[in-house]
């Protein structure tokens, strides 16, 4: 019984917290941040919301402002207008699975399926394949890990906890202006329907972004798309 047991934890430290730890503390496999110093990039996880990512989308556009948008599967096919309009605006998106559930808890050709079927309904709506990945709380299983060739898996390099009300747009907008340097891969949300985020999160997210776009302008920062800020 005791060497069932070891054996089960084995797998389980293989599946998960080693490939966990190989990408989210030594970089490996997936991409963290780009090397241009004149550009950043802003990331959206868990939309399309039908509240706030409309008035996300007015912002970026008033800042003249591309970003990338890793969507759930399940909302892209509830939202299609929305993921449209991401496309048709010029935003690049990504996918994030096709339910907000962790890797970790998913058989791999359970995470497969969901790729697969999230790449399919943006697909359908913009006429474009996504190639870039970002799984819900960056969880990354041995699955993910070996998986070569079809998605480039996106990780982060700022993250503010935007996914909590407590400490209002000012806690927002004063960590990314005192984080945010070249290069930078930032993660933020505009949705708060997912588990351990407050739905009204997104509103401190849009309202410290105000001021966060036009003072990163003002400090010499492009704001882009994943796929440029990659460009060698």
């Amino acid at each position: 019984m005791d060497s069932l047991l070891i054996a089960i934890m084995v797998l389980v430290l293989l599946y998960t917290v080693i490939p966990y730890f190989l990408s989210r503390w030594l970089g490996l496999r997936v991409v963290k941040r780009g090397k241009d110093p004149s550009k950043i990039a802003f990331t959206f996880d868990d939309g399309p919301d039908p509240i706030y990512t409309p008035i996300l989308l007015d912002l970026l556009k008033k800042n003249e402002v591309k970003a990338t948008f890793f969507v759930v599967g399940s909302k892209a096919e509830k939202q299609p207008e929305l993921i449209r309009r991401m496309h048709q605006e010029g935003h690049l998106i990504g996918i994030h699975n096709f339910l907000h559930h962790s890797n970790w808890l998913m058989f791999p050709w359970t995470v497969r399926r969901g790729l697969e079927d999230t790449a399919r309904v943006i697909e359908k709506i913009t006429g474009e394949r996504p190639v870039y990945y970002r799984p819900p709380w960056g969880m990354l299983t041995l699955f993910d890990f070996f998986r070569r060739g079809t998605y480039q898996i996106i990780l982060w390099s700022v993250i503010v906890e935007d996914w909590r009300t407590s400490g209002g747009s000012e806690k927002i907008k004063n960590r990314l202006l005192a984080n945010i340097k070249a290069g930078d891969i930032i993660l933020l949300h505009d949705s708060g329907d997912t588990p351990g985020a407050e739905l009204d999160a997104p509103r401190n997210t849009i309202n410290a972004l105000k001021d966060v776009l036009k003072q990163v302008k003002e400090k010499g920062f492009k704001s882009v798309r994943i796929d440029e800020l990659l460009k060698r």
